[in-house]
């Protein structure tokens, strides 16, 4: 073991002296192997913040909830199978309610785009959405000032409106919205609350949004739209369970016949979560195999410089080899002369990718997500490929002849 940490230091010192006596070959092999870091770093961190950020506007739907539908979130196939499905109606709500042991909230929604108004300030294409009281259960959303529909606003059909913390900004950006009048596709509605910010959501702004009571959206925009429901259960572990039970009583009150399939949709924001890893997946798989072949251009870089090393230094080497160096101590001056360059190298650009993935995620809509395991890993990472791409040239220099190296020239 002694003489093990006698070779690691000494051949820990010659690596050095030679990285120093050769400072312009040791900087160009650092910024090869910095360059194919940095590039596969800059690419986790955007990954990384990406599925960080998916996941929190997942959140944001709530993970016990359940929204019944003619349409499913994801459609496949053919469209008009979905379009051709019947409309719910008001009764199903409170069957539904009835009949089932899980659902603790439960509320129609119907919507619509829309132009907002106020005064001189406009905002368009603004997600109207009828809903009753029990909404504000299911949706997650928090009423920051005022209060939110009433079973009472709903069943009087008052032209009263919720909206979200962009509408309040953009309408509203010097008074409270409180008590005031907007105009909604020219219809007046008073505001009675503002909602907590809850962000966007696959490019869906969930704060750009003015909730009004249910029948009063039908009485104001008319009943043609067709509505969906959704619904609060007992707790995230029991949504498959009520999803089963839900589907059953969704059969029963469409009088659907048992050989027949569903002709209604029950999403879950799972699915939503299925179809963004679908879809980034394959690119996300792309991204970084480019910055892996970028760090390999970077290996075999190392290798390249690694064998012109042994080649300059043969005759030297069968100095050490006459003098009594063994093999293992040769292997070791070169793995270490290699894995100093990476790791130099990694750490550099470990501080670029990064710094990078954050300047991406400043100038644009991508997110940047940076960890210490990927600090440590990227350091880590580059010193390893430095190894493995050092073993050649360790090797073929432990393995010359000491006579043949004596009379190298």
């Amino acid at each position: 073991m002694s003489i093990f940490r006698v070779d690691v230091l000494e051949g820990a010192r010659i690596a050095l002296y030679s990285l120093k006596a050769n400072r312009m070959r040791t900087v160009l092999t650092t910024v090869g192997i910095g360059i194919g870091v940095a590039t596969l770093l800059a690419i986790i961190g955007i990954v990384q913040g990406l599925n960080t950020s998916f996941d929190r506007q997942l959140a944001t739907i709530g993970a016990n909830t359940l929204h019944i539908s003619k349409w499913p979130w994801v459609i496949r196939g053919d469209w008009w199978i979905y379009r051709n499905r019947k409309n719910f109606t008001l009764p199903m709500v409170e069957q539904i309610r009835a009949q089932s042991s899980y659902v603790t909230a439960i509320s129609p929604i119907v919507g619509r785009g829309a132009d907002v108004a106020h005064g001189n300030e406009q905002l368009s294409t603004v997600g109207i959405n009828g809903v009753t009281g029990e909404y504000l259960i299911i949706s997650g959303y928090e009423v920051v000032q005022g209060r939110f529909i009433t079973d009472a606003d709903n069943e009087t059909t008052r032209p009263v409106a919720v909206i979200g913390a962009d509408v309040a900004a953009g309408l509203f950006p010097n008074v409270s919205p409180l008590g005031q009048t907007i105009r909604v596709d020219g219809r007046p509605f008073q505001v009675v609350g503002t909602l907590s910010r809850k962000g966007k959501i696959l490019d869906n702004n969930q704060d750009l949004i003015v909730l009004v009571p249910f029948k009063t959206f039908y009485a104001s925009f008319g009943k043609q739209r067709p509505f969906s429901i959704s619904v609060a259960v007992t707790s995230a572990e029991v949504v498959k369970e009520a999803e089963d039970q839900l589907i059953g009583i969704m059969r029963r009150l469409r009088g659907t016949p048992p050989e027949q399939p569903d002709d209604f949709s029950i999403n879950r924001p799972e699915m939503l979560a299925n179809t963004y890893q679908q879809l980034t997946g394959a690119l996300y798989g792309v991204a970084v195999g480019v910055g892996l072949i970028t760090l390999l251009v970077g290996g075999i870089g190392i290798m390249n410089i690694m064998l012109v090393s042994v080649r300059e230094r043969t005759r030297e080497i069968g100095i050490r080899r006459a003098l009594g160096a063994r093999k293992q101590t040769i292997v070791l001056q070169f793995l270490m002369e290699a894995s100093a360059v990476s790791a130099v190298g990694g750490a550099l650009g470990t501080v670029v990718g990064l710094g990078l993935a954050k300047v991406v995620s400043l100038i644009t809509p991508l997110a940047a997500d940076v960890q210490l395991l990927t600090v440590a890993g990227g350091v880590g990472f580059a010193a390893v490929v430095g190894l493995l791409f050092g073993i050649w040239p360790a090797a073929r220099a432990a393995n010359l002849d000491p006579v043949e190296a004596l009379r190298y020239e």
